[in-house]
């Protein structure tokens, strides 16, 4: 009989935060600058120059732990984590190891059984990133890019409590909500603003210790981190079936191919020299701070969830797509404001805002037009200003370039057509030109006058009202 396994996981789980400039220096943490024209003495790690700590970093850990029901440590200190490579300007991280500035939280997450556990969260710790290495395949050399050193972050380490890559997206998801909601950060893991070391380990079922764990580093998609998990638990049930031992090691997780192959042995605390940071001073978190950014927290989506049920009365599949993001929960809650259609502005966001953000790979904190020009566009449409078939195409200017809907409509000709003279004429040449659709109609086929109408709507390039054109149609059908 086969043994049953069981895998463990832990995350370490990295975030960039939403700053302009870096942790302790002015320079830009703006995304796809050119090389190393982001960079000044401080994060550079040059001799002489002093780091000063940004308070928005702070800020927003403490934020963060808020979110993640962490104990604030009132009083934190920063650490030297000594550690030698190429992309790593001073040969050392500022990060915190003793006195971190969250500790003891955790998040509640759905289970694969729908149920409900909490994964706790060991402790959120402020550091600085490193920078970028380049590997040239063409030149066989390796660039360095150190825009990105010195960009804050944030790590939250998590308690070993997840025991599938369900659990460990369903956790990573929880956790890049939060986050977005309260601005801290993207978390575009495209770019690299959140990404996950996934720690795991297996042991037979129903086992109390703890097996060996190996580290993959830099997961940054929910894909790559399912498959790596997969990956990593088959390669160590192999390796404990076999008779051969877990060794405990950092591994890299090639997606191409598949599989993980050793970095290097895993390193502990002691092996990285840690020791208390000279040049910067203790953070004292006073009462008066902290009561200040608890009483900045957002509405959550949990929250805003419930109350988009009882106030605006949405089906559960809108609230749920809605308030998946907090741009588009924002763009709904402003634009049913104006307008007090809270339907109409979610059929907009389901339909046409969905289609267009997947057609042009846009995520939803991304979406550029305004709440006003949305509410400004359903009314035109109620007021039959313009059509329904107008307002899509409107709507798919108004996507990219958020253009005023009632002006573009005007300059473009596109409003609706309430000329009856000029219907009935349109009408009449459709007519002349469908008699077997006249004659079908008029014995009895209903069908026939939507294809009537479609031909005559069709000559009006959209632009007439469907409920006058059918009325007019009927009546000269009648005749």
């Amino acid at each position: 009989m086969s043994k049953q396994y069981e895998t463990v996981i832990g995350l370490e789980v990295h975030v960039e935060l939403a700053t302009k400039t870096k942790i302790f220096c002015g320079c830009s943490t703006a995304f796809g600058a050119a090389p190393n024209t982001q960079t000044c003495p401080v994060c550079t790690g040059m001799p002489g120059s002093l780091p000063v700590l940004n308070r928005q970093v702070l800020e927003y850990a403490i934020a963060v732990g808020l979110a993640t029901n962490c104990d604030i440590t009132r009083y934190a200190k920063f650490d030297r984590k000594n550690y030698f490579y190429p992309d790593n300007p001073q040969n050392y991280q500022i990060s915190q190891l003793y006195l971190p500035i969250c500790r003891n939280g955790g998040v509640e997450i759905e289970t694969k059984e729908g149920g409900r556990k909490t994964v706790g969260i060991h402790e959120i710790h402020m550091e600085e990133d490193a920078g970028k290495l380049l590997h040239d395949a063409w030149e066989d050399c390796s660039l360095v890019d150190y825009n990105r050193s010195g960009v804050p972050l944030i790590e939250i380490v998590s308690e070993p409590d997840m025991r599938s890559a369900e659990e460990v997206i369903a956790y990573l998801e929880k956790l890049r909500l939060l986050i977005q909601y309260l601005g801290a950060s993207d978390c575009k893991l495209q770019e690299g603003s959140m990404r996950a070391d996934v720690n795991l380990s297996v042991r037979e079922a129903g086992a109390e210790q703890f097996g060996t764990r190996t580290e993959m580093k830099n997961l940054n998609s929910f894909k790559a981190i399912s498959r790596a998990i997969a990956g990593e638990t088959e390669r160590q049930i192999d390796l404990i079936e076999s008779g051969e031992k877990v060794v405990q090691e950092t591994r890299r997780w090639d997606d191409v191919k598949g599989e993980s192959y050793v970095m290097r042995s895993k390193e502990d605390a002691q092996d990285y020299r840690y020791f208390p940071d000279p040049d910067l001073v203790p953070v004292v978190v006073s009462d008066e701070m902290l009561q200040k950014i608890r009483a900045a927290q957002p509405e959550f989506r949990n929250e805003k969830m419930r109350r988009y049920r009882e106030e605006f009365g949405l089906p559960d599949y809108d609230i749920e797509i809605i308030t998946e993001s907090r741009h588009m929960a924002d763009l709904f809650e402003a634009a049913t404001a104006i307008c007090g259609q809270p339907k109409k502005v979610s059929n907009w966001l389901m339909g046409e805002t969905l289609r267009l953000m997947k057609e042009k790979e846009t995520d939803a904190q991304d979406l550029c037009f305004s709440p006003e020009h949305l509410a400004k566009l359903i009314r035109l449409t109620d007021e039959k200003v313009i059509t329904g078939a107008v307002a899509k195409e409107v709507f798919e200017v108004m996507f990219t370039e958020n253009i005023d809907p009632e002006q573009y409509a005007e300059e473009k000709g596109l409003k609706t057509v309430n000329d009856e003279g000029a219907l009935q004429k349109t009408v009449a040449e459709v007519i002349a030109a469908n008699p077997q659709s006249v004659e079908d109609y008029r014995n009895g086929k209903e069908k026939a006058i939507g294809f009537l109408v479609g031909q005559t709507m069709k000559a009006m390039k959209g632009k007439a009202d469907p409920a006058a054109v059918n009325r007019i149609l009927k009546e000269a059908c009648r005749k």
